[in-house]
């Protein structure tokens, strides 16, 4: 994960392969699936396993097998670096969690929705600004074009582990070596631009 480590940085991001919670943002308390509009799926038990047992290869060091790289255009991206089956877990999205309301305006490209509910208020996001993994380098697909759409081979999955709300970035078929990861920025909510995407 050299790669990875050059990405982070040259960006001035630390390293974190879980959810950061800061006092001057929201608090874990805030992080309640249960409070999601509609409902989070829970994850499963044989799931929660899967997920435990990657978590823990993580910290070991064994990695799926990614390289990120810098394109002139898009900046840093994601490769598969040997063939990726489908249905494989990728990487937990992770950085600080903070209100959407208090990032409302912020110029961060990689914010991701973490909790939706009834009460906008309350609503979550992860902000791989200071702190991320890989997960913050996966490109995002041009929602406009066919052609966008056609390369979209990750779904990002929100779960409720725990009692907490999680974003799982999940293989939605098989990936060959060397093709770039692209995920549906807008799975959830149509509200980010990606008519600019490449």
């Amino acid at each position: 994960m050299a790669s990875l480590a050059t990405a982070l940085t040259s960006m001035g991001i630390e390293f974190s392969d879980q959810l950061t919670y800061m006092a001057s943002l929201a608090p874990r308390s805030a992080n309640c699936s249960r409070m999601e509009q509609g409902g989070m799926q829970i994850m499963a038990k044989e799931d929660k396993q899967t997920y435990d047992l990657c978590k823990a290869m993580c910290s070991r060091g064994e990695w799926p097998p990614l390289m990120v790289s810098h394109d002139p255009r898009q900046g840093f991206v994601v490769e598969a670096d040997s063939n990726i089956k489908d249905m494989t877990l990728i990487a937990e999205y992770t950085g600080d969690v903070d209100f959407m309301r208090n990032r409302a305006h912020d110029e961060g490209d990689s914010i991701m929705g973490l909790l939706f509910t009834k009460d906008p208020a309350k609503e979550l996001v992860i902000c791989p600004d200071k702190r991320g993994n890989i997960a913050r380098f996966v490109s995002g697909i041009n929602n406009h074009t066919q052609e966008g759409k056609k390369k979209q081979n990750l779904r990002c999955v929100r779960f409720d582990i725990d009692g907490e709300a999680h974003a799982l970035l999940v293989a939605i078929r098989d990936i060959p070596k060397g093709e770039r990861l692209y995920y549906d920025y807008n799975a959830y909510h149509k509200e980010y631009p990606t008519e600019h995407f490449v």
